[in-house]
């Protein structure tokens, strides 16, 4: 008899392999879904108790699934993928302390989700987002802190058709005690600003000015050491600020921009050699000096600030020489002349124009004697005294706000408190004190709908204070490092808002506003 052929070494395997396979899939439809070792399951359901974590495997058919009394302290990303069919999910009575963003995605048909009695303080955002089937939601005894961090929930609960269950808010003291599920998205205020350092400068600044000409936006600098004032436009390509143009002088203190008539004039107040006046010449696109300011008048200038009266175009200069007068100028048509000297001998250091009760006013600070107010004559076209701001002496400079219809004053002083103060209808009134050290300048100012003030220091960080409506006053809002800070500006570009600030012994700095939505 003959032999029978043999099978090659490779079929033989490759026909075991193949066998090997159909019996493991055979056996695998005989095996019963795997159920992990701290559950029981049947074909619909999984109980699980004393498990650390939430396995990672369950039969694939489970509807509900229930975890209670477990020591399970976290929920993380998708802890329940693989089961396309659970309808009820229960994590009751644990210690769940945190919940990954993505714990629950992939369960479209759960109706029903369960996470009373934890530790929980808070939810991550969207964390039912795609739980399009959930009809009913239990939170109860957990430990909320009503937040911003919070607020997506209450926004879910007032759109959702779900049932959530009576829950409650354990924190802040604002809230402690309400009921979630009766908050409205406007019981929270998420929306926060920030000033971030955007852009250094390397000189040194007394004086900072933002101002408009020709349908752009510029900022003009005083740099006392380098003698000139310094012009800044914006770089709409790079986004920062950039050189435009100089004005050459001498110790230079003050350089301040007016705009008449679409001609810009600037205001360049000097220590030594006289104050001057520059037009921009556009057709030779250079500045131009207009005219002198009167030496014997003006010997140490110190502030200078525009104003218009019916119609009427004045600049006055504070200056703080003992010889020296502060004085009003007038605009003419051709040139500025001498309208009114208001006092000499008296060192002013600062000079305010602001509109109480719609007449025009002017708060002259002096290192001689306290703040004094002016009143605007109608009838003679001079400033006449008119009071001043008791008890408060040592003032070097005033600079006003107002909210809504409400007038403001803030006061700085080098040493002590400056201060704010509120008209009445009469006289000022002392709001609020912010302790000073080394203040040269308490400047308040708004950018968009936040009025803010700052105080500068010589000697330790300058104070950013905020606006607070429900309190009628500042409340401290933020630290900045800046050397002998002397003035700052806002100005809003490109629907951007950045803050200027100039230093007299460091870089001259810009932040930008930031606005900040807590609740993302």
């Amino acid at each position: 008899m003959g032999n029978s052929p043999k099978m090659p070494k490779r079929s033989r395997c490759l026909v075991f392999l193949v066998a090997a396979s159909l019996l493991l899939v055979v056996d695998s439809k005989k095996r019963p879904p795997r159920c992990p070792q701290s559950c029981i399951c049947t074909k619909d359901n999984a109980l699980c108790e004393s498990a650390g974590m939430i396995p990672r495997s369950f039969p694939p058919d489970v509807i509900s699934l229930l975890f209670t009394a477990n020591n399970l302290e976290s929920i993380n990303e998708d802890s329940f993928l693989g089961l396309p069919h659970l309808e009820y999910l229960f994590i009751e009575n644990n210690q769940i302390q945190a919940i990954s963003p993505n714990a629950f995605r992939g369960l479209k048909t759960l109706v029903h989700l369960s996470l009373a009695y934890n530790n929980l303080e808070t939810l991550p955002k969207d964390l039912f987002k795609g739980l399009e089937a959930l009809t009913k939601v239990d939170l109860r005894g957990n430990q909320f802190t009503c937040d911003c961090k919070l607020k997506w929930l209450v926004e879910w609960i007032y759109s959702t058709n779900a049932t959530v269950d009576q829950i409650y808010c354990k924190g802040p003291a604002s809230q402690l005690d309400k009921r979630i599920n009766d908050l409205v998205p406007q019981s929270f205020d998420c929306i926060t600003t920030e000033f971030a350092s955007y852009q250094s400068l390397d000189f040194k600044t007394l004086s900072v000015e933002a101002f408009s000409f020709g349908n752009d936006q510029y900022v003009v600098f005083a740099q006392p050491f380098n003698g000139k004032c310094t012009f800044l436009e914006w770089d709409h390509v790079e986004m920062v600020f950039r050189h435009y143009d100089d004005i050459n002088s001498t110790s230079t203190v003050i350089c301040k921009p007016l705009v008449i008539d679409n001609q810009l004039f600037i205001i360049v107040a000097q220590l030594f050699g006289g104050s001057n006046i520059y037009e921009r010449d556009t057709s030779a696109n250079k500045f131009i000096k207009l005219q002198g300011i009167d030496i014997l008048k003006i010997r140490k200038p110190n502030d200078i600030e525009t104003f218009r009266i019916d119609g009427e175009t004045f600049f006055v200069i504070a200056d703080s020489s003992k010889a020296g007068s502060t004085t009003i100028y007038k605009w003419n048509g051709n040139g500025f002349y001498s309208h009114q000297s208001l006092h000499p001998w008296y060192r002013d250091t600062d000079v305010e124009y602001m509109e109480i009760s719609s007449k025009p006013h002017l708060i002259l600070s002096s290192s001689s004697q306290r703040p004094v107010i002016y009143q605007w004559n109608k009838s003679n076209k001079l400033f006449e005294r008119r009071t001043d701001i008791p008890e408060m002496e040592d003032v070097y400079a005033v600079k006003h706000f107002q909210v809504k219809s409400d007038l403001f004053i803030c006061l700085t002083r080098f040493i002590g408190d400056s201060k704010v103060m509120r008209w009445d209808g009469a006289l000022f009134r002392e709001l609020q004190t912010m302790p000073s050290r080394g203040s040269m300048v308490f400047q308040p100012f708004s950018v968009g709908s936040w009025q803010y003030a700052i105080l500068g220091s010589d000697y330790s960080f300058t104070q950013v204070y905020r606006w607070d409506t429900k309190q009628g006053e500042f409340v401290h809002f933020q630290e900045v490092n800046i050397q002998a800070p002397r003035a700052f500006s806002p100005v809003s570009i490109d629907n951007r808002q950045f803050l200027l600030a100039s230093s007299f012994k460091g870089k001259t700095q810009i932040y930008e506003h930031l606005v900040i939505d807590l609740s993302n």
